[in-house]
């Protein structure tokens, strides 16, 4: 796992740090939505946890084992859409990783279950692309910057 330390931002895309966002439900606390597990399942792939991201897929669809090794170098998470209704859950995302010298993007609507009080991962409908941000537009790589006066 790459060091992040306490004071650092999460990189599920909140303001928070890391100690305070995903770093207690990798830790073995419960995600109280899905779109707090989704997010923490983005830093875990961010941060190389492959066994978070088992312990939080559903058994039904849970691979037997998962490596992250050829990983995208993912950078960003936007969250579309979120909800829930009773123990289901629904998350619309947007996910962007480094492509050589450009950007690429997973997109997926993904399904949640929740089971005795934690929320597990499903399945989820996905898409990539190329990522195409505008000069004006917030840099993909998560500095907050604008993309003509960052990683242009």
């Amino acid at each position: 796992m790459q060091q992040t330390q306490n004071t650092s931002r999460c990189p599920c895309g909140s303001v928070k740090p890391y100690s305070q966002c995903c770093r207690p439900l990798h830790q073995g606390q419960a995600a109280k939505t899905p779109e707090a597990l989704m997010r923490s399942r983005f830093a875990a792939f961010v941060l190389d946890l492959p066994d978070y991201l088992r312990a939080t897929w559903h058994s039904n669809t849970r691979p037997a084992s998962l490596s992250l090794e050829g990983s995208p170098a993912w950078s960003s998470l936007q969250i579309l859409q979120s909800s829930q209704e009773g123990d289901l859950g629904r998350v619309h995302f947007r996910a962007v990783y480094r492509a050589g010298s450009g950007w690429g993007f997973l997109e997926e609507n993904s399904d949640f279950r929740k089971e005795e009080g934690r929320w597990y991962y499903l399945q989820g409908d996905t898409r990539e692309g190329q990522f195409n941000p505008g000069r004006n537009d917030r840099c993909p790589c998560g500095s907050g910057k604008k993309y003509k006066a960052c990683c242009l």
